[in-house]
């Protein structure tokens, strides 16, 4: 532990790697309890909350710039009480207070820095403040405090009314019919269209963020409309996704974004949500081109999270710093002479693949590996055999991986988090499907497993593992995605408890997360902690919406299990954010998803049989996102596999689109034939 000079603060006995990267600054720093909001109220101190989480770059300058130093620490003790909060254990205090600062007009961010009265409403607030702005942004506030007490509390009550708004109010967001059609479809696909980089894929935007949930709605829309460009766009974001620095070339896994607009050069943090979503993505593009990139970007993924990001119980952690020895990316970047020490005769073939330069291609004489052609046009290019560059390359890059394993390596952020969690074991379902290997459904259920086992108890799915301890009640994004995932596992293995944990976990969601008035749900439960505003998540960003994807999710269940109710619910979720599809069409991309399912028939394919995980594996391959699919060997109670069994001893296939079924078939291409593929 660094910084063992002062005693151990508040933050000592925190499971928190971020909490506990500041437990020995000199700063009196408390986690966010109990304890410190009465201390503030009984001093009458204003309260700082600071927000961060471990993999963030400008928190760790902060703190060695300000909090670190004895001199502000004293300022802070003496006129503030001083909360640290981790953004990824409590989403919903980060939530409450960064859109206080945005209602401030100041563009969040993290670190995110605010100051509350005592009764926790927000006044002031910034992100990265350098050392001597901080220190002076201090005095300042504590000036104001003390002598324009009436006017901070006037304007904290006025942001709190604001940040306690209604979302749905606030969005003009109304109920609308359920009509769904091709038309509307299209219209959102034109409104979202134009924002795409047609040179460097992705958005038009740096940084640049991979934003998975947008690629898998242009691929459903692709697969509704046939529109060329959809797919064009999409699988040339993930060409370049994969060729690009952001990508790691050697270890696998995506970093959270690229600096620029060409992918190149990454902020090196990796997070485990992000690399989830893309082996979803990377999966269904496969399906849909059997590109053997992609493959391989599946498989060297997969290996990272096994490798680097797996406990020996089966859980993910959440992150991998940028930063090692206190320099971002220097973990993975090569200066030219030790990339040429370990490649020698190979050299000069490896530096035009990875464009490596003897002056360095980025900072301080530094290379990042990427590629600026395709594999099959570097090798024209270079006048090599596929087979001898194949085998050239592997073993170049295991030289190189090797030595860059002597290496410091950046911090692991080893809380797990359901949700984040979720995101990965449904990617795995996503990889199996795809790629047909049972190497993915092992780690996949090894992963169900441990969230089974581990963070649920009872009634309640736990938000944070650490040190065989579970804690914080999860919040929807935490049951919406493991619902998500349970829903997936049981459709690549047919094992019913997985569906029916699901189901149980969605019917608590409703009971303990749904405002029945605005049919949304909150982002907290109805028994946890009560903050000044209790949110709503509506919008689709990095990870999508949580009310988004439990939408989908009842959609889902809801024809699985024959709920009506459930679908009905879904349907008056998207029939308020409709409107919205259109307008903010890069952060609806989620329910834009579910409105494609909703535009045509469900598949409803049932399979029984002697031979129901063949043919099940085999239809799975395709890339058919509007299907649910069931099965059993012999029979089952649920709704959708009553009555059906195998015809003359033959393994059957039903299909059924809205409750009509055609006749059964005995073969994956009839099969196929009948849903439209």
């Amino acid at each position: 532990m660094k910084n063992q000079k002062h005693q151990p603060n508040q933050l000592i006995n925190a499971t928190s790697p971020y909490l506990l990267q500041h437990a020995y600054n000199p700063v009196d720093w408390f986690p966010w309890g109990k304890e410190a909001l009465e201390k503030a109220k009984k001093l009458d101190k204003p309260i700082l909350v600071s927000i961060g989480y471990s993999a963030c770059h400008w928190c760790h300058v902060m703190e060695k710039e300000s909090f670190e130093s004895e001199g502000i620490a004293n300022i802070m003790n003496e006129h503030f009480i001083n909360i640290k909060v981790d953004r990824e254990e409590r989403p919903d205090i980060d939530q409450v207070y960064m859109e206080a600062v945005s209602a401030m007009g100041i563009n969040g961010g993290w670190p995110l820095n605010v100051f509350l009265t005592p009764d926790q409403k927000p006044f002031y607030g910034g992100t990265y403040f350098p050392e001597k702005t901080w220190q002076n942004l201090l005095l300042s506030i504590h000036r104001a405090y003390t002598e324009q007490r009436d006017e901070i509390e006037k304007s904290a009550s006025q942001l709190t009314a604001s940040v306690s708004a209604s979302e749905l109010e606030k969005y003009g967001l109304t109920p609308s019919d359920n009509q769904y059609t091709q038309k509307i479809l299209d219209a959102v696909y034109q409104a979202f269209s134009p924002l795409f980089d047609r040179t460097y894929g992705g958005l038009k935007r740096a940084p640049k963020f991979p934003m998975p949930t947008n690629w898998i709605f242009t691929l459903r829309y692709y697969q509704d409309s046939q529109h060329k460009e959809a797919l064009e766009h999409t699988l040339h974001t993930l060409d370049k996704m994969a060729m690009g620095g952001i990508y790691d070339h050697l270890g696998g896994g995506f970093a959270r974004y690229s600096t620029d607009e060409k992918w190149f050069a990454p902020h090196f943090e990796k997070m485990l949500y992000d690399n989830g979503q893309l082996l979803s993505l990377y999966a269904e593009a496969y399906a849909i081109t059997k590109n053997p990139l992609y493959k391989d970007i599946i498989y060297e993924t997969t290996h990272w999270l096994k490798r680097e990001m797996m406990n020996d119980e089966g859980g993910f952690y959440s992150a991998i710093d940028a930063d090692s020895e206190g320099i971002e990316g220097k973990f993975y970047v090569w200066r030219y002479d030790e990339f040429s020490t370990l490649l020698k005769e190979n050299t000069a073939a490896l530096a035009a693949y990875f464009g490596v330069l003897p002056q360095g291609n980025w900072e301080d004489g530094n290379n990042i590996l990427h590629k600026t052609e395709k594999d099959a046009d570097f090798i024209n290019r270079q006048g090599l055999s596929s087979t001898e560059w194949i085998d050239l390359l592997a073993e170049s890059k295991a030289t190189l991986l090797n030595n860059r394993n002597t290496r410091k390596k950046p911090a692991v952020d080893e809380k797990i988090l359901a949700g984040w969690n979720g995101i990965t074991l449904k990617g795995l379902t996503d990889a199996y499907n795809a790629l047909g290997d049972e190497y993915f459904l092992k780690i996949a259920i090894k992963n169900a497993g441990f969230i089974s086992n581990k963070m649920i108890e009872g009634n309640t799915l736990y938000r944070s593992y650490k040190n065989g301890h579970k804690s914080i009640p999860g919040y929807l994004e935490d049951y919406a995605y493991i619902i998500q995932a349970f829903i997936a596992l049981y459709e690549c293995t047919f094992h019913e408890p997985w569906l029916d944990r699901a189901n149980q976990l969605t019917e608590l969601v409703i009971e303990k997360f749904l405002d029945e008035r605005e049919q949304m749900f909150f982002f907290t439960a109805n028994d946890a902690e009560s903050l000044i505003a209790r949110k709503k998540e509506l919008f689709d960003n990095v990870i999508p919406a949580s009310n988004s994807q439990m939408a989908i999710n009842l959609q889902r269940l809801g024809t699985l299990l024959d709920r009506k109710g459930y679908i009905e619910l879904a349907d008056n979720m998207l029939g308020r954010m409709k409107g919205l599809l259109t307008k903010e069409p890069a952060h609806t991309t989620n329910w834009a998803t579910l409105y494609s399912y909703k535009t045509s028939p469900t598949a409803e394919v049932v399979i029984v049989g002697e031979e129901a995980e063949a043919f099940r594996k085999a239809l799975s391959a395709y890339f058919i996102p509007n299907k649910v699919i069931m099965g059993t060997k012999a029979q089952s109670d649920l709704p959708l596999m009553k009555n059906r069994h195998a015809i003359k001893n033959k393994t059957t296939i039903y299909v059924c689109f809205d409750k009509t079924c055609k006749l059964p078939v005995d073969n994956v291409k009839a099969a196929l034939e009948l849903i439209g593929h």
